[in-house]
């Protein structure tokens, strides 16, 4: 990408998060670069780590090691032989919020699948747009390899989605965190399955990478073992910043240089959504 192209970059982002919410005339691109750089964050696993990002940006690559699979995040560039250039944005879509590739094959995990069948028609449109204007990178990635076996589907097609009501902080701070895929991270599995029926958000999720070992945060209001006794603003700047209460740095794969970019009323959105979940009494080992 050239400079100019940066530089463009630059301003649409930085427009798109003084909005913060859904100004008159807000573009496709505007949106989706304010939801890809901020708590969507794909680039989080398919931008490769260290260098210039700007040279690699969603190129793929990056491994995930654990024990039901081997997978590599996917070029997701406009590539046209490693890439996703020659997919339509019907087939991208799909692709995000069904987990079906165009030859009908299934995206395993960490591809957080589940999550994403919520997006908005528009905000998914929002991040093909996104997509379509990153630096084509000839990278091909190795084939993933699954010890478990991968469902026929993930559920029905997804036909269509309507906007979230922004002006409900509850509901539009649910759809943001599942967006941001947050409760993905932040539910214990039992079985190979993620138990959000009885255990949304109570943390205790092992997550092994480059780091080490992070385990997931309880982020239930439980006075004990959660965020029940953590102000809003607390709350906030360990989304934000990586901070917790006692001055001490949370770890990765929180993507909290996507995460700072967060707009405060998105924030606020968050915190009231997560003061909503049922308190659990869960200690993160």
């Amino acid at each position: 990408m050239t400079i100019n192209g940066l530089a463009a970059r630059a301003a649409i982002l930085a427009g798109a998060f003084l909005a913060g919410a859904p100004a008159q005339g807000e573009t496709l691109l505007e949106r989706g670069t304010y939801l890809m750089q901020g708590v969507v964050a794909c680039g989080n696993c398919h931008t490769p780590k260290g260098g210039p990002m700007a040279d690699r940006e969603m190129a793929g690559g990056f491994k995930f090691d654990e024990k039901p699979f081997t997978a590599y995040a996917s070029n997701i560039t406009p590539d046209r032989e490693t890439g996703i250039g020659g997919w339509t944005d019907a087939q991208i879509v799909a692709a995000i919020r069904e987990g079906k590739r165009p030859d009908g094959s299934i995206i395993g995990p960490p591809m957080p699948t589940e999550m994403y069948r919520d997006l908005s028609d528009r905000d998914a449109q929002a991040i093909v747009a996104y997509l379509r204007g990153v630096k084509p990178v000839r990278n091909a990635v190795p084939k993933s390899a699954y010890r478990i076996t991968l469902p026929p589907a993930w559920g029905p097609p997804v036909v269509s989605v309507p906007e979230p009501d922004r002006g409900d902080r509850v509901a539009y701070g649910r759809y943001l965190a599942f967006a941001g895929h947050c409760m993905e991270c932040h539910t214990p599995l039992s079985r190979g399955r993620r138990q959000y029926d009885t255990m949304m958000g109570a943390g205790g999720f092992e997550i092994g990478g480059p780091w080490g070992v992070s385990i997931s945060a309880n982020l239930t209001p439980d006075t004990e073992t959660g965020l029940g006794r953590w102000t809003d603003a607390q709350i906030k700047a360990a989304i934000a910043a990586g901070v917790r209460p006692d001055g001490t740095k949370l770890a990765p794969p929180m993507p909290f240089d996507f995460y700072r970019n967060v707009s405060e009323r998105d924030l606020d959105a968050l915190v009231a959504y997560l003061r909503s979940l049922k308190p659990v009494r869960h200690a993160a080992r």
